[in-house]
């Protein structure tokens, strides 16, 4: 099997056409090609000469991933099954506002952790994407942002398939090529990483990769209420995660932004509410409260406008920033926790 050009990087390209007898600089017009320009194939590399590409249809292939489908919500959100090289789907959402693109990206097929009121996490977890799938699916966002809305992306949220901490390596890789100049070149201060909250792997962030926004899915500020609707949490407990939290504001002096669904019967008592202040007290913080989306389990219901109400002006009276944030693309199954692989099935 050939290898993917896209695993090597500059300077093993460089060394490539050296090795080939050629100039070193064929190895930057490729890495150009690959990285800013998004190319498919050898063929489209018109500024190299024939024999050059033929040269690189020799020794490697391009595992470029292909849109299987296009759905697009009433709202405008536009939701991509996403096919990889080896055949298996995932997906990616494309948030449109007045004035923003978001691209909502994701980072394995299926999901490590166990969250139960989300449909991704009751997918087996098949494998993490590589940096150039991660890639790929940005640039295809970028362009469809540019084809219907008029402008580039403006925003990156790891929102999508897959715990993004549980495939570290990979999702910083990608987000090298997307802020490097020679790649997309998008300011990092645009890209929000979101984590059910893997304490360890926060503190790497924030040495590595400061200038990212972090947001955490909280859902409770109760130990035992997060074990059991996240029961990975057992073995990343609150405190464990606080502890991590202050770490990245210490390092990065950037505000973590907690995500954070009500339910009726499970989240919705003053003592959660009472808690979720008292944990945003301990790390700067800001609270979105997300709209529930429905994956059909009986066991989770949106609890009321008033109860949400209630978290609002609790959280507010304590001086916390809070916002209630409605949910895109729910009618094709696109809105946060619905990503599930529909069209697959």
């Amino acid at each position: 099997m050939k290898q993917d050009v896209r695993a090597l990087s500059l300077d093993e390209l460089r060394a490539f056409f050296i090795e080939q007898g050629e100039k070193p600089f064929r190895g930057n017009q490729v890495y150009q090609w690959l990285w800013q320009k998004g190319i498919h194939d050898f063929e489209g590399m018109t500024n190299l000469s024939v024999p050059i590409r033929a040269l690189l249809e020799t020794h490697f292939s391009i595992n470029h991933i292909a849109i299987d489908t296009q759905q697009k919500s009433k709202d405008g959100t536009l939701k991509n099954a996403v096919r990889l090289h080896d055949g298996l789907i995932v997906e990616s959402v494309l948030i449109p506002t007045a004035t923003r693109s978001t691209a909502c990206v994701s980072s394995q097929v299926g999901c490590s952790l166990d969250c139960t009121f989300c449909a991704t996490a009751r997918l087996k977890r098949m494998r993490n994407l590589n940096p150039d799938e991660i890639y790929d699916q940005v640039m295809a966002m970028d362009q469809q942002s540019r084809m219907y809305f008029n402008r580039p992306l403006s925003n990156i949220v790891f929102m999508g398939m897959g715990e993004p901490l549980m495939n570290y390596k990979n999702v910083v890789a990608a987000i090298d090529k997307i802020t490097d100049p020679s790649g997309m070149g998008m300011a990092p201060r645009r890209i929000t990483l979101s984590t059910s909250g893997i304490p360890k792997m926060i503190k790497k962030l924030a040495e590595e990769y400061p200038k990212f926004k972090l947001a955490v899915s909280l859902h409770s500020a109760r130990q035992s209420i997060r074990e059991q609707i996240m029961p990975f949490a057992k073995t990343f407990p609150l405190e464990d995660l606080l502890e991590a939290l202050h770490y990245w504001y210490d390092t990065t002096k950037s505000r973590v932004t907690f995500e954070y669904v009500v339910w009726e019967g499970i989240n919705d008592t003053a003592e959660d509410i009472d808690a979720l202040v008292a944990y945003c007290h301990q790390v700067p913080s800001k609270v979105n409260l997300i709209q529930y989306n429905s994956i059909g389990d009986a066991q989770f219901k949106q609890a009321s406008n008033a109860k949400v109400a209630e978290y609002q002006q609790a959280l507010e009276s304590k001086g916390i920033v809070v916002t209630i944030r409605n949910s895109r693309g729910s009618d094709i199954d696109a809105a946060c926790g619905q990503l599930a692989n529909k069209t697959q099935v």
